[in-house]
């Protein structure tokens, strides 16, 4: 077979089908052009979630009539010079790329004015035709519309999902690039409607900067629960430096698409990364729940290397440890400073189960108590004996009466004891117990409840945690080692963290080609499966690059241990046991959530109880 040069249309197309997989990859490519241009307000239109036209304009430097001739030709670009270290790369863009790709699978044009230019001028491209720049009408900067999309192979069409779904995916890109820019104003608008307009929010314009112009981007995108709800970090490791914000344990998700990570400014999607988050948190949320998280690194030149993907989405570092153990010692480091705190949707979700009785509006019936058979407003009506009970209920008590202070609190003498002191702590003074498993206190300002179970189950945790901290992992030696197959390379990652596999109470040593001998292993695991646990070891090492599963299923063993050792439901505290669990609460970290991410206790402010009374 004869080896022959491609034509370059189809050269093009070969790129386009690594660089533009979807709309929202040309978009992506497009957006970034305009930061890399110094743009202070990027605006993007769709029609048919991009498949018919998308626009992206800019007010950013703009290009002269042979730049814009040479822009559409690959490879070239003005963002690398020609001893440009691919290592330090300080642009979003860098291959020269993006626009010949686009332009070769779709009716391309790009119009552009530079500042300060007095015309515009214009360059069309439709499949094979390349025309040259005519003059056109523009203000400064750059506007590029990309018309039926992949019309130039109508294979990739069939790969395309419904409009709304390319929408969506859209959407996602802008608002991740949007984070990382809060300098700058995104929109984002379809046929119908604006989905969303972002100004620009100068940091200097704003009270503590950078950090504060961040959150408010964040609160835009993220929702303001998670600007309410999260915690900010700021680490730095060797020169890699690490801000944004991390939600708190008790705000969950049940996926990982909240997890927003950046390298330099760059989206990422990165499997170091992700598993440094999930190693931060995996003390406090279940494996089936993940946190809310915007994470921006810097890092220094020359560690991180970018061109490693063609949609540059991955990252590679130099040295992957100094990053993980930034991120998760920087999470860790928060998580414990919050101390007993607890996301404030917790006690919204409280508030919004909270109906009237029978789904009555508040105030009741009209005048006389009664309501009329016919009324249908969609309510319920009065249960049967309401107004016997209500009448029952204001009597005066007999003096005799069967409340014996244990039944529904846990002592009557107790309940009057002097307690003003102990309001002004966080969680208050007990006031009462109730089904027996939940502790209601009273604060200066509201009314906590705490589930007694949960929360000392945490408390033990913490305990437990330390005493491994402190005396190790207690090993049990096997009477026969067992042998365990995994592969080369499987074998080789496990080996490799032989060393700190030991310090958690595995240990292991090679057996031959693509087999490791297990010889100790934890005692907390007590009979377990060796080899399944060896096996998940190797899987997560390949995933991950860390013996997540050896750390979570100790974790696990503590938390079940927690678990049967801490108060169950359905025991009766004093007030003393209360208000000392109470204060162990607030003297022990995390102690806000349980081991599995859900609440220990819920805050209700007085004045959010007076509104659900009509008091407000």
């Amino acid at each position: 077979m004869t080896i022959r040069r491609l034509p370059l249309t189809v050269v093009n197309r070969i790129a386009a089908g690594e660089v533009v997989e979807r709309p929202a990859s040309a978009v992506k490519e497009l957006v970034e052009n305009a930061i890399d241009a110094r743009a202070g307000r990027v605006a993007v239109s769709l029609v048919e979630g991009g498949r018919s036209l998308i626009t992206v304009t800019d007010d950013g430097v703009g290009m002269t009539p042979d730049e814009l001739a040479l822009a559409v030709d690959r490879h070239c670009t003005s963002k690398l010079a020609d001893d440009e270290d691919l290592l330090d790369i300080r642009t979003l863009g860098f291959r020269g790329e993006a626009l010949p790709s686009i332009a070769s699978v779709s009716r391309f044009v790009v119009t552009s004015r530079p500042k300060g230019a007095d015309s515009a001028w214009a360059l069309r491209i439709e499949g094979d035709g390349k025309g040259q720049p005519q003059p056109a009408a523009h203000p400064p900067g750059t506007r590029v519309e990309v018309r039926d999309l992949f019309f130039a192979v109508p294979a990739r069409l069939k790969f395309l999902k419904e409009p709304r779904t390319e929408q969506a995916q859209v959407a996602d890109t802008i608002k991740r690039l949007a984070m990382a820019h809060p300098q700058i104003a995104f929109s984002l608008e379809d046929e119908d409607r604006t989905l969303f307009n972002y100004a620009a929010i100068a940091p200097s314009l704003v009270e503590d900067g950078e950090d504060a112009a961040r959150l408010e981007r964040l609160a835009a995108i993220m929702g303001r629960d998670f600007a309410q709800n999260s915690l900010p970090i700021r680490a730095e490791r060797e020169g890699f430096v690490l801000t944004g914000h991390v939600g708190l344990p008790t705000l969950n998700r049940g996926t990982a698409q909240h997890q927003y990570l950046f390298v330099n400014g760059r989206p990422v999607r990165d499997k170091l990364l992700v598993g440094a988050v999930r190693g931060a948190y995996q003390d406090f949320l279940a494996r089936d729940r993940h946190p809310l998280v915007a994470l921006f690194l810097e890092a220094p030149s020359g560690m991180v290397d970018v061109n490693v993907h063609p949609a540059k989405t991955e990252v590679r570092f130099r040295d992957a440890g100094i990053v993980r153990g930034l991120i998760v010692g920087a999470i860790r480091q928060a998580l414990a400073a919050a101390g007993h705190r607890a996301s404030t949707t917790v006690a919204q979700a409280a508030l919004g189960a909270v109906r009237p009785v029978g789904g009555l509006p508040l105030g009741g019936g009209p005048r006389g108590g009664a309501w009329p058979s016919s009324y249908s407003g969609g309510m319920a009506r009065p249960s049967p004996g309401l107004a016997e009970a209500a009448a029952a209920f204001l009597a005066p008590h007999p003096a005799a009466a069967t409340l014996d202070g244990v039944d529904h609190i846990s002592a009557r003498a107790e309940m009057a004891a002097p307690v003003e002191d102990l309001r002004r702590y966080p969680l208050g003074a007990a006031r009462a117990q109730v089904h027996e498993t939940y502790i209601v206190a009273q604060t200066e300002d509201g009314v906590v409840i705490v589930d007694q179970h949960a929360a000392h189950e945490r408390l033990v945790y913490e305990r437990m945690k330390e005493s491994l901290a402190e005396h190790g992992v207690k090993r049990q030696m096997l009477l026969i080692p067992e042998i365990v197959e995994l592969g080369d390379d499987a074998a080789r990652r496990l080996l490799a963290r032989a060393e700190q596999l030991g310090e958690l109470g595995l240990v292991i040593e090679p057996f031959g080609a693509g087999t490791v001998a297990v010889r100790e292993t934890p005692a907390l695991l007590g009979d377990t499966d060796v080899a399944g646990l060896v096996r998940d070891l190797a899987d997560e090492l390949s995933e991950f690059g860390e013996h997540l599963s050896l750390k979570e299923k100790l974790e696990e063993v503590c938390g079940t241990m927690a678990c049967h050792g801490s108060v169950r439901s359905g025991r009766r505290l004093s007030v003393d046991e209360m208000n000392a669990l109470l204060r162990q609460m607030e003297a022990t970290p995390h102690s806000g959530q349980c081991n599995h991410g859900r609440p220990t206790y819920v805050e209700l402010k007085l004045a959010d109880i007076e509104r659900l009374f009509g008091r407000r």
